[in-house]
């Protein structure tokens, strides 16, 4: 098992909208997220300054092919264009990176 944690900003006039999205998510896409072998995921957000971080569980043995399964699914892409448009992502990404990975530095069982 992989923990993995990442952060993207969260547009402020989104907000409201977001955590709605959330709070419904989809059944489908619920289902698609545990199929690809996440488990244990939670979204969290600071506020003022919006930034969202999103931590699981990895439980498979391959996650770029898992991450490319769920990517291309009809209903994950339905998804991923709702909700994209309440993200940005941070000033200091990457050429082409949406949400940021983070470094685990302390983990305590």
């Amino acid at each position: 098992m992989q923990r993995k944690a990442w952060m993207i900003r969260l547009k402020p006039e989104k907000l409201s909208e977001y955590k709605e999205l959330h709070a419904n998510a989809w059944p489908a896409i619920l289902k698609q997220i545990s199929a690809c072998n996440i488990r244990n995921y939670s979204i969290y957000l600071r506020e003022p300054e919006n930034i969202l971080v999103g931590i699981y569980e990895y439980h498979g043995t391959d996650f770029d092919a898992d991450m490319a399964r769920m990517a291309a699914d009809p209903e994950t892409r339905r998804w991923w264009a709702v909700t994209e448009p309440c993200q940005e992502p941070l000033e200091t990404a990457t050429e082409g990176e949406w949400w940021a990975p983070m470094e685990e530095v302390f983990h305590l069982d």
